[in-house]
């Protein structure tokens, strides 16, 4: 009996150190509850299409907020039948599955099985990982004090908010939308298994890395669902057979990298750090529709380009090893290095010949090319092909899949590309495509690089030209200059095409681009006057020669100065301010900031508008007849106006017009400058990305036509200034009719 009264003594003893150890060392040591009643997630800046688009995130974390209320039944079933049954029932803590764990702890295994909801919460906002008895004592103690300050609606709300859930997804609404490309509210049955398994082990569960044991995960869901009375027989087994469609990386909406990133900038500049775990969202000006056209054309027509000029060989090379398991190693190594790029995927050849190309991708898969898929390159795969051309086993190619799923060898295009579109009354950005791959090379040709302007500079000298007197209708001679002048000349320009048609009206000389004629006009008007004349379209005069070579575009104009000058035309005479940004909100909705869409003013206007509106006919003649004239085919419309650009030696190609409320500019080039080839023109390089998005932006919306404006009228069967009928204007230049107006 005194045995048994020690030992109960002795146990007495060691209960009350232990409740002294728990309140008098942990209780006081215990964090504020403040990061559960206060919840405040960091939740990452996201970036919008005016339509509710995603086009970007940026932060640490990905995650959504979304109140209990607004979390489907079927998601919250899910996780309750395979994390914990008894949630709406226990008061935190399951005695039995906590005992169990206990005992693995102090047998050293230190499992930490058996874990509620509460307990998980009380562990991933205060604890550390550390494995041991107090913090174990420690997550206890919190568990209750968070049953005791929350409801449990409160604390699910938490853990389905907070939880990390793999691939930098924190909640099952970051998840459904990073794995699934979906809403909480539009998730299937088997869709909410999948991701009520991951909490367990984010890595082991994660079906965008794991999808074997991810699907076992799954299962195990959906059995525990159905045991717990969730759902069906009949909707286990078709949730158990539905095929699910994981992303392997976090999806946009829609391809605006370059739009993205400049938000960003803009936002980080004004919010700091804050920008990045506040839950801002940034709306932008940016047409979903149009952004994908835009998107789409610069990429299908710089490979457009690309395949005309031939295949370059093999990216890189290795040499194969013999033993299987190093070979897969050697092959994983160099594939990391050439990421994929949309649909090109870098892939290592295994076996080449001129009939058939076995190839391995990063996945692991083996693929195998024959017939068409060989033919770009055909020469690689010939015996005496050269060394650095030729196809053999350990080469990195580029291969792409069309939608029957047969594989083609390409490569990534050299030549970058670029597109923007703005609202020509009001400056808002429509579409914007900095470059041909934002992952490979962050440069946005839209906003930076300063390149020639090619012939695209050519109706701002005619503009000048209109107020010295010339009209559409005045006859310049088309001749080589060194044909009219005694003079040595040390400069003789020439029309691209080597032709010279003599006397041509100013409409046919702009619609045609001739090099000679726009020239002749420039000296006649002056260089001073012409180059004083950029500044009422927003280009810089520092950035221009003062000769005659201003004429063919020798200066530095950016895409986006060139969309901008060319909206003074399109909107009858108005400068206007590209802005990007309409909104943004807190993470709550609430607005911080907005911009309205400005009115045109008086203020604005920098050309009168008798001017933009001869050069908007002129303009319309450059797309009905001239070099543009595939716009107005293609399109099948009678109101573009517009002009192509090509540079010496082609080594820029533009297209810059308009339609519309439409105004955009598109571009190609090599970053490294060099010429785009002998046959290749802004008709050929740039016209087709501007056809292609344009043919988006203008779908279903009217012709317009432009109404005369007081002070012009129709003489010699052409449109002219009142004040220059009668003789008063530039009736021929070089054709011994010059007036007086033209010196």
């Amino acid at each position: 009996m005194k045995l048994i009264t020690s030992l109960l003594a002795l146990v007495g003893v060691a209960v009350l150190g232990v409740l002294a150890y728990v309140f008098l060392v942990l209780a006081p040591d215990l964090p504020a509850l403040d990061a559960v009643t206060d919840y405040r997630p960091k939740i990452p800046l996201r970036i919008y299409t005016a339509d509710g688009a995603l086009i970007g995130e940026f932060g640490e974390e990905h995650r959504d907020f979304v109140p209990i209320k607004a979390i489907p039944a079927v998601m919250k079933n899910a996780l309750l039948a395979i994390e914990d049954t008894r949630f709406y029932e226990h008061g935190g803590i399951s005695f039995i599955s906590a005992g169990r764990a206990l005992l693995s702890d102090l047998s050293g295994g230190f499992h930490q099985g058996g874990s509620t909801i509460t307990m998980q919460v009380a562990r991933n906002f205060f604890l550390t990982k550390e494995k041991s008895i107090a913090r174990k004592l420690k997550e206890i103690l919190l568990t209750y004090r968070i049953e005791a300050a929350l409801s449990k609606d409160q604390i699910l709300e938490l853990y389905m908010n907070q939880i990390y859930l793999g691939q930098r997804s924190h909640g099952f609404s970051s998840a459904a939308r990073t794995y699934f490309g979906k809403s909480l509210d539009q998730l299937s049955i088997a869709e909410a298994a999948m991701l009520a398994g991951i909490p367990q082990n984010p890595v082991r569960h994660n079906p965008a890395v794991n999808p074997q044991r991810a699907k076992q995960r799954q299962m195990l869901v959906l059995k525990a669902m159905l045991k717990q009375g969730y759902i069906t027989e009949a909707q286990y087994a078709q949730a158990g057979k539905e095929p699910l469609h994981v992303n392997s990386s976090l999806q946009f909406d829609t391809h605006a990298d370059y739009v993205a990133e400049l938000v960003r900038q803009t936002v980080v500049a004004q919010y700091q750090e804050a920008a990045y775990t506040s839950g801002i969202k940034v709306f932008t000006t940016i047409n979903q529709a149009e952004q994908d056209a835009a998107y789409e054309a610069v990429r299908r027509n710089v490979m457009a380009y690309d395949q005309r000029h031939g295949y370059r060989g093999p990216e890189a090379g290795i040499a194969l090893p013999a033993d299987e398991e190093e070979r897969d190693d050697a092959i994983d190594e160099v594939l990391q290095k050439h990421t994929a790029s949309a649909g090109l995927l870098a892939a290592v050849v295994l076996e080449a010949s001129p009939k058939k190309l076995r190839a391995e991708l990063l996945s692991g898969e083996e693929i195998e090319i024959g017939g068409d898929g060989l033919r770009f390159a055909a020469s690689a795969l010939q015996a005496n092909a050269n060394a650095a051309l030729r196809l053999r086993p350990g080469a990195v190619i580029r291969v792409v899949q069309d939608a029957a799923k047969r594989w083609s060898i390409s490569q990534l295009p050299e030549v970058e590309g670029a597109y923007v579109s703005l609202n020509a009354d009001d400056g808002s950005y429509r579409a914007l495509v900095g470059g041909f791959d934002f992952n490979r090379k962050q440069f946005n040709h839209v906003t930076s690089a300063w390149r020639q302007p090619g012939s695209s500079i050519k109706p701002f000298i005619y503009s000048a030209a209109l107020e010295r007197g010339f009209s559409p209708a005045t006859l310049i001679n088309d001749v080589q200059l060194s044909d009219t002048s005694a003079e040595v000349l040390k400069w003789d320009p020439r029309n691209d095409d080597g032709r010279y048609d003599g006397p041509v009206s100013m409409r046919t000389a702009l619609a045609q681009s001739k090099n000679v004629v726009s020239v002749r006009i420039l000296k006649a008007i002056g260089v001073e006057h012409a180059k004083a004349w950029l500044p009422h379209f927003g280009f810089e005069t520092a950035k221009h020669p003062t000769n005659l070579t201003l004429a063919l575009g020798t200066g530095s104009v950016t895409p986006l100065q060139l969309v901008s000058a060319y909206a003074v035309f399109a909107n009858g005479g108005y400068q206007i301010n590209p802005w990007l940004i309409s909104k943004i909100t807190d993470a709550r909705g609430a607005v911080l900031s907005e911009n309205k869409p400005p009115a045109l003013s008086e203020e604005q206007r920098v050309l009168d508008g008798r001017n933009a509106f001869i050069m908007d006919a002129m303009l319309r003649e450059v797309t009905r007849s001239g070099t543009g004239a595939a716009a107005s085919q293609k399109l099948g419309r009678r109101d573009l106006a517009g002009k192509t650009g090509t540079t010496s030696d082609a080594v820029d190609g533009w297209f810059a017009g308009y339609a519309g409320k439409v105004v955009a500019v598109a571009w190609m080039g090599y970053d490294d400058p060099k010429s785009l080839g002998g046959r290749e023109f802004g008709a050929t390089l740039a016209l087709p990305i501007w056809i292609d998005s344009m043919r988006v932006a203008l779908s279903g919306k009217a012709e317009t036509q432009r109404a005369a404006p007081d002070g012009v009228s129709a003489a010699e069967g052409d449109w002219m200034y009142t004040e220059f009928m009668n003789g008063a204007g530039v009736k021929s230049l070089d054709l011994g009719e010059t007036s007086p107006a033209a010196q």
